[in-house]
């Protein structure tokens, strides 16, 4: 299956809305006074972008309708897309740098499938014939611990682990050392799911990141917040309480076909100004894809084709 139709098939639910709202308000017409631009940005709103990403967009349409007098519902279409595209920006993918220690750490909180992420990151990387590392540094659960080992079963990738309520910080420090040891190529570490108001346990993701700095100061360090697209805005509250508290590189949304909220993605990257680098889209180990912003805007909305005619 192609990256489009994947994206298409993933984000089926939020298309599905979008496009039959779409249609349903130009339906009559063929073209979109005023009245049917606040019904539209209610959609938007709807479809969880957020009320200042959908006002923005919307505000930019009417500004060109006034501009130009061309309010067709293509063209309305067309402007849908740009401003969303404009909106996500572009996105550089995820890239491991040649001979060098490449380290991904993973953050969010938990039940946003940070864990089963980790795992089929390592699945992705081994089929690129890299040499994987898993660190098991959410040492307050036992499950966590067991779902990295499973994991490291699955996709044959070592899984460097302590006892359950160890330090992580102990973790991460004989992971940095075995993967230097063992010339690994990645390093995925998985940390605990920490409740953005829990202080102590952002205390102790700074203390993670400290540890990388002092051990492995040359590695390639991208830290990667885990995002559940079905929390809806709720994301948007942990992407920025995040960001605050460690220098967060890019955003995994995971369960982006969970509903049909999929605008959450928008609404996340206005929020914080941080880049989508992978996207969840099913349960499946390749279903973690690459973010593609012209994809995912093109997935999301109606093909100009099937633009239903005014009656």
């Amino acid at each position: 299956m192609s990256i489009f139709n994947k994206f298409k098939q993933g984000l089926k639910k939020t298309r599905d809305f979008v496009s039959d709202s779409f249609n349903r308000i130009a339906a009559n017409l063929g073209y979109f006074d005023e009245d049917m631009l606040e019904e539209l940005e209610m959609v938007l709103i709807q479809a969880d972008c957020g009320m200042e990403c959908s006002m923005e967009i919307i505000d930019n349409i009417r500004a060109h309708i006034k501009k130009t007098g061309d309010a067709s519902t293509e063209t309305v279409l067309e402007l849908l897309k740009e401003g969303m595209k404009n909106i996500l920006k572009d996105v550089k993918p995820l890239t491991l740098e040649p001979n060098k220690l490449n380290i991904l750490l993973m953050v969010g909180v938990n039940g946003t499938g940070k864990t089963t992420t980790t795992g089929k990151l390592a699945w992705l990387y081994q089929k690129q014939n890299k040499r994987v590392l898993l660190a098991a540094a959410d040492t307050f659960r036992a499950a966590a611990i067991e779902q990295i080992n499973v994991w490291g079963e699955r996709t044959n990738t070592a899984v460097i682990s302590h006892k359950i309520g160890s330090d992580p910080s102990a973790v991460v420090y004989d992971a940095i050392d075995a993967a230097k040891a063992r010339n690994t190529d990645l390093l995925i570490i998985d940390t605990a799911g920490r409740l953005h108001t829990k202080q102590n346990l952002m205390d102790e993701l700074s203390k993670i990141k400290r540890i990388i700095s002092r051990e492995a100061p040359d590695a390639n360090l991208e830290t990667l917040l885990v995002i559940d697209a079905t929390t809806g805005q709720n994301a948007i509250v942990q992407a920025q309480q995040f960001s605050k508290a460690t220098d967060v590189s890019g955003l995994i949304m995971t369960k982006l076909d969970g509903n049909a909220k999929g605008g959450v993605a928008l609404a996340v990257v206005k929020a914080t100004g941080l880049p989508i680098k992978m996207a969840g889209l099913g349960e499946k180990v390749e279903d973690l894809q690459n973010f593609d912003v012209d994809i995912f805007v093109e997935s999301l909305l109606p093909d100009p084709e099937t633009l239903k005619k005014p009656e």
